[in-house]
């Protein structure tokens, strides 16, 4: 057999641990894994001293395309994913315009990805107030899951998204639950957060840890319970979204022993900052729910470490750089996060905190892919698509403006060292990103189905 790529000589990540092993692929498939491959090949890679590793697959990502293309696109969205290592995603149904509320708008986005992605993709459908009588019609058009907002998103403009009320959760989820659908959750009590915002706005509270204080814990907690009474009252499965709090991870963990279906993720800038350095970073830091102080985010590594957190995303959600300005109040909430997934998070919690790689690439890749049934990803094993990237434990950089693809170039991690990096970025077989050349060749995302 001729190969269309090797990969030799590399530290190699399965299930269960690291082998030095060889990769075989053909026709954007893994075929062979062995200890040695002596057959023809088209091209090799020779990772001698790196990690071999499934992609991440980054089910949180906003892309603002279209309708808010300004603030980040497919193009330069993807570019900046397979920079970071990330092979396939998962794109949230808002800030796009219009929201991906009904098949129409669905239509609109599915069209205008065609042909930019750098990267494999797939659609969230969107659960607001109207459109209880749209999500079958989503489900049918392949979204590959539903999100909605309990924290407060209101917009003047129209077909945006907003969050949901009591009611239409109730009435979603009992939908959802019959279409055998998996309902994600932005938890956060909208009332709470919302007046605690305008008091402290009004008093002049402008710092990173008082912003962390006017959403405080048991506002996630509070939103994180009431979905699960939800859940189980309509049995629809859940998945709670940036989760930042150890004790909502442990409410979650209850849900689970008391029978509900229900995983959890959490983000990076949980793990790299604390709301005492947001200041000196400034609006970019500002997110929802908060960066949160020390010793919330020490109970939060806790959780990470003893195999609580079912797996990491980004939440990568742009802007252009004049809405960053002002203070905490003023400024868009979101985070820039999505070069910055795998290198950051290798880093601090596999090289300084001792996870075990393939502990590492479940949080990356292999549990996305099971929830989610994306039968074909998330690992390495012979027959699954060839999603591989290379992670060099021993190469540093410090994140720099320059070197982001995103269409507005800021993050929070801008000036940051990273003791690690991503190399090579392969999507199917093919090389879409390599650290000495940068992007390679066209872009070959494709669509991403669960009944491969």
């Amino acid at each position: 057999m001729t190969y269309d790529l090797v990969i030799k000589g590399g530290n190699v990540v399965l299930r269960d641990g690291v082998y030095n092993v060889d990769i075989g692929i053909k026709d954007e498939k893994i075929t062979c894994i062995a200890e040695t491959i002596t057959d023809d090949a088209k091209q090799v890679i020779d990772a001698t001293g790196q990690y071999v590793m499934p992609g991440m697959i980054d089910t949180h990502v906003h892309i603002s395309e279209p309708g808010r293309t300004e603030w980040e696109g497919f193009e330069t969205g993807s570019k900046s994913l397979a920079a970071g290592g990330t092979t396939s995603y998962v794109e949230m149904p808002l800030n796009a315009l219009p929201a991906t509320i009904n098949k129409k708008a669905l239509d609109l986005k599915l069209e205008a990805a065609e042909n930019q992605n750098y990267v494999d993709y797939a659609f969230y459908g969107g659960l607001v107030p109207e459109n209880l009588d749209n999500l079958k019609e989503l489900a049918d058009a392949g979204v590959l899951a539903f999100k909605c907002f309990l924290s407060d998103i209101t917009s003047e403009i129209p077909e945006d998204f907003i969050n949901v009320d009591d009611f239409t959760l109730y009435k979603g989820m009992q939908k959802l639950a019959e279409l055998d659908q998996i309902l994600c959750i932005h938890a956060e009590n909208a009332s709470v957060t919302s007046g605690l915002a305008k008091e402290f706005a009004r008093e002049g509270k402008n710092s990173g840890v008082e912003y962390a204080e006017s959403r405080p814990i048991f506002t996630e907690v509070e939103a994180v319970q009431r979905a699960i009474l939800f859940a189980k009252e309509t049995g629809c499965k859940l998945h709670l979204v940036h989760i930042s709090t150890s004790e909502a991870i442990q409410t979650i963990l209850k849900a689970r022993t008391e029978g509900v279906d229900v995983t959890v993720e959490s983000c990076p800038h949980y793990f790299a900052f604390t709301a005492e350095q947001v200041d000196e970073i400034g609006p970019r830091a500002k997110c929802q729910p908060p960066i949160r102080k020390a010793e919330d985010q020490a109970r939060l590594w806790d959780e990470l470490m003893n195999g609580n957190i079912d797996w990491l995303t980004s939440d990568h959600s742009p802007c252009t750089e004049d809405l960053k300005q002002g203070n905490l109040w003023e400024a868009w909430g979101g985070i820039s996060g999505a070069q910055n997934n795998v290198d950051l998070m290798f880093d601090l919690a596999v090289k300084q905190r001792g996870l075990p790689v393939h502990k590492f690439v479940n949080l990356i890749a292999t549990n996305p892919a099971e929830r989610f049934n994306i039968a074909h990803k998330g690992e390495i094993a012979v027959s699954k698509d060839a999603d591989i990237i290379l992670v060099d434990p021993n190469e540093s950089y410090t994140v720099k403006r320059e070197d982001l693809y995103y269409k507005n170039k800021h993050s929070a991690y801008e000036g940051r060292k990273i003791d690690c990096r991503v190399t090579t970025t392969i999507v199917r077989g093919n090389i879409v990103f390599n650290v000495e050349r940068g992007i390679v060749g066209e872009p070959i995302g494709k669509l991403i189905s669960t009944n491969e």
